[in-house]
């Protein structure tokens, strides 16, 4: 096909079936989602195993779990500035080979302090790689099943964090808790090749920043076979921006919007992590064992596998604020009940699932959400933004979770108290369906 008419890139990606080549960008998304979801669970499935083999308190143990979080959010609020200049692809390929190596350095850490500055390090690459998957998915995404499949790549995080419990389970027993370590180095270092030959660069970013046709047309004429030629000219579909990615997220008309997002992540990530993080060795203080409290936070993981897949289903339907302000309220009510069941696995797992579906689910969804709200040149900036708030809510909930241990609070108490973000997390999205700015 030869024109000198422009091909509108978005137009046909949302007009478009999801070929083969969206399908793959897809799959290796997922891949580097579960590795992060992996990596950052592991820490909470070794700290009991940790704690006895090192004779540390809990707050050194609170100490270390959070230095990954502080790692999370600078690699985060740091990366999508850098991804909306140089692209996405750079950064989550070089993201993802440096957790990789920093998670094999600290499964050789001999003392706490050694582990903190691992887990810092590694924290950087964490926090860098996720948003910008997203970013990368939502720009190769029709827009009518958008949040589906971002929620499909991001279930990738549970996946990875229920596979890391149930590896701790029989890891830590046979070969200690070095051994899971090893696992979660090895495994994103193992993806790299695939990423360094499959994954491409966003060509709506490219667009963005007016790269040679041929570049653009190589990977439309993959996405869509046969629509472009030799005279082909192409657009993105939207207007030139008139400020740059950090002006835009941050003044009006998308700063309320920004706002209540970025907060609302906060508090969602500050639930999931305390209960990922703690839930083990509160578990274990009910006198279960080491594995059935490995067990049951990887069905709460899991949990959040099938509740990202509803809730994405849910927002391509209907109003995705509303959708995940529904799924939050309902995710406090499970949470309550965790701390109120009997101390018996099958209990526990049946409502750590539920906990999990909504509370996971329903943050998973926000990674579309944010996606959806931003243009183009400033989607990077906004959605890793918001994982950097988010991530402090995270860093927040190691110290809390441990000084709700060292001063005695019962599990009872624990999940009582984390309704109340829960319901915060509700009146934000409320307040920015109400309030914020909407891209019609």
């Amino acid at each position: 096909m030869e024109s000198t008419a422009a091909i509108d890139v978005r137009t046909l990606i949302n007009e478009g079936s999801l070929s083969r080549y969206q399908q793959r960008i897809i799959l290796l998304s997922f891949a580097v989602v579960a590795m992060d979801g992996m990596d950052i669970a592991l820490m909470g499935f070794i700290a009991p195993a940790l704690k006895t083999a090192w004779g540390i308190s809990t707050q050194q143990l609170g100490a270390v779990i959070g230095a990954a979080l502080v790692g999370l959010a600078l690699g985060a609020m740091t990366a999508g500035p850098l991804a909306d200049r140089f692209g996405r692809r750079v950064i989550i390929i070089s993201s993802v080979l440096f957790f990789g190596l920093l998670t094999l350095a600290t499964a050789f850490a001999s003392n706490p302090e050694q582990m903190m500055l691992f887990r810092f390090l590694t924290g950087l690459g964490l926090g860098a790689a996720m948003p910008n998957v997203g970013t990368l998915v939502a720009e190769y995404s029709p827009a009518r099943r958008r949040a589906f499949l971002i929620t499909v790549v991001f279930c990738g995080f549970t996946f990875g964090a229920a596979a890391g419990g149930f590896a701790a389970s029989w890891l830590i027993p046979t070969a200690g808790w070095h051994a899971v370590l090893i696992l979660g180095g090895v495994l994103p270092l193992a993806i790299v090749p695939f990423l360094l030959k499959w994954l491409p660069e966003s060509v709506q970013f490219l667009l963005s920043r007016q790269a040679p046709a041929a570049q653009i047309r190589q990977i439309v004429e993959q996405m869509a076979p046969g629509t472009t030629g030799p005279d082909s000219h192409f657009a993105c579909g939207e207007k030139q921006p008139d400020r740059g990615a950090v002006a835009l997220v941050l003044t009006r008309p998308y700063l309320f919007g920004s706002t209540m997002l970025w907060c609302g992540y906060f508090m969602g990530l500050f639930l999931v992590y305390l209960i990922g993080s703690w839930l083990p060795t509160l578990i274990k203080d009910m006198g279960m064992t080491v594995t059935q409290a490995a067990l049951v936070t990887a069905v709460y993981q899991a949990g959040g596998t099938l509740g990202s897949l509803f809730a994405g289903w849910m927002m391509d339907r209907f109003n995705a604020s509303l959708v995940l302000a529904a799924i939050y309220f309902v995710g406090a009510i499970a949470t309550v009940a965790i701390g109120y069941v009997p101390a018996h696995t099958l209990t526990l797992s049946l409502v750590a699932f539920g906990s999990g579906f909504c509370l996971n689910g329903a943050n998973t969804g926000m990674n579309a959400l944010s996606a959806s709200y931003y243009p183009t040149h400033a989607r990077a900036t906004g959605s890793s933004w918001m994982h950097g708030v988010g991530r402090i809510g995270a860093i927040l909930s190691a110290f809390v979770g441990a000084q709700m241990l060292a001063i005695g609070w019962h599990i009872t108490e624990v999940f009582t108290s984390l309704a109340i973000p829960a319901v915060l997390t509700t009146l934000m999205l409320l307040a920015k369906y109400r309030y914020g700015y909407r891209r019609d």
